[in-house]
């Protein structure tokens, strides 16, 4: 049976057209019923501690494994308006971090903004940082700023040598990231007492799950160390999630329904409890609100009565609303759990 990719002209058919091949796969039953058999009638969220503002696709680079299709040529971007809509939100609650993310989020007008108003707010803030960002001359003193702002850097790094992690990411990709966590490093990134965080992020190279996350962590540690002088505070191990570019590696390579199997077959129901949708709210670069970034890169905004963009925002009607599933979700209920912020058990 012949495969047609998702196309990338048009974005929401590109969204319907993964939800019903994540469907339509007879290896794996729907994640609902996974969950009614797990004894949950449904996820719903427990409070927000997480508001994740993802500014929009314009990347620097162009990544096999990107969820959210980022690229030099994504033209979405976050207005001022939007950005305003998110901090006046944020001003009537006390959620106590903001997760920035993108594409390359310091590649918006107005991340830097963004980041100062919700720093003079009192809130703890996240920067999902792809590391050559810092090396780009516009960019000279981004380091400077984060690190002036006690801006947590959470970073990608599929692995500690330059093989895999060019082949995910671009060649030369690994040699500018090793040289930008050394400038961090330089400023008190990720050195024990600056209180200046420095996480990693590694996602398998393959269609496999990852590792134990203590495990890779060490390794991670102890390479980086001897080979490149580089510190760090912690390593996240994600799922790679079965949409976008890596559904199209799937597909191409002969292995989405194994992948798919694979992930059903290791679903854990307490890493499903523990989910990151239940204590996070996703804004996308339009304001839609989602469950969680994934949810926004398919299109599938807050429904069953929830406030659907920022400016309706309602914290009351959003700590406790249902989440809304599919598929896809396997990713992050498969063994350990995987969540933006590593594993979940």
């Amino acid at each position: 049976m012949g495969l047609t990719l998702v196309s990338r002209k048009d974005p929401l058919a590109s969204s319907r057209e993964q939800l019903n091949r994540l469907a339509a796969i007879r290896t794996c039953p729907p994640f609902e019923e996974k969950l009614a058999t797990a004894g949950f009638d449904s996820l719903r969220a427990m409070g927000i501690t997480v508001f994740q503002i993802n500014v929009g696709k314009f990347c620097n680079q162009t990544c096999r494994h990107c969820h959210v299709d980022a690229g030099p040529e994504r033209i979405e971007q976050m207005t001022r308006e939007t950005a305003e809509w998110c901090i006046s939100a944020l001003s009537q609650t006390d959620i106590p971090t903001v997760d920035i993310t993108g594409g390359a989020p310091e590649l918006n007008p107005n991340f830097r903004w963004l980041v100062e108003q919700a720093r003079a707010l009192g809130r703890h803030v996240i920067d999902r940082c792809n590391l050559t960002i810092l090396l780009l001359k516009p960019h000279a003193d981004l380091a400077e700023f984060l690190a002036s702002n006690r801006v947590e850097i959470v970073a990608s790094l599929p692995y500690f040598q330059p093989s895999q992690t060019d082949a995910q990411r671009g060649e030369g990709v690994f040699e500018k990231s090793i040289l930008a966590m050394q400038m961090l490093n330089r400023l008190g990134y990720g050195v024990e007492g600056s209180g200046l965080v420095l996480n990693l992020v590694h996602n398998p190279v393959g269609a496999f799950l990852p590792a134990k996350q203590s495990a890779v962590e060490a390794q991670f540690r102890r390479e980086l160390s001897r080979r490149h002088g580089v510190t760090f505070n912690h390593l996240y191990t994600i799922t790679n999630m079965p949409i976008s570019r890596f559904l199209e590696f799937l597909i191409e390579s002969g292995n989405y329904e194994g992948y798919m199997e694979r992930l059903a077959n290791a679903f854990n129901p307490t890493a499903a409890a523990g989910v990151m949708c239940r204590y996070t709210l996703s804004v996308g670069w339009e304001g839609t609100l989602y469950d969680c970034d994934f949810n926004q890169m398919l299109d599938l905004p807050l429904g069953n009565g929830a406030p659907r963009h920022i400016r309706d925002f309602d914290s009351a009607k959003l700590n406790t609303r249902r989440i809304v599933t599919a598929n896809h979700c396997y990713g992050c209920t498969a063994g350990a759990g995987s969540s933006c912020g590593g594993s979940v058990t």
